[in-house]
């Protein structure tokens, strides 16, 4: 089985915390993991499920701050890793 990559942008491994927030349903803030970063996004790893493609948030990060918009989610066991356009 073959694996297209559809990233355009050069990513760059990272490491730090990430924190979001975002009002939606509820007040929140989920502290995760920076796994990568490029010119346009990041990917975090994180516990909270209920983060939904096309949700805005607000992020913290070592490289960068700012509202993003959740694009994606891979849930895993014990984890979950988010992809978020930064806006």
């Amino acid at each position: 089985m073959s694996t297209h990559e559809r990233r355009t942008e050069e990513r760059f491994s990272a490491e730090g915390d990430v924190v979001l927030s975002f009002s939606d349903p509820l007040k929140q803030e989920v502290n995760g993991a920076l796994i990568d970063y490029s010119r346009s996004g990041f990917r975090a790893s994180h516990k909270y499920q209920a983060l939904h493609p096309g949700q805005l948030v607000d992020f913290r990060h070592v490289i960068a701050q700012g509202k993003a918009r959740v694009m994606w989610n891979r849930i895993f066991e014990d984890r979950v890793e988010t992809g978020f356009l930064v806006l």
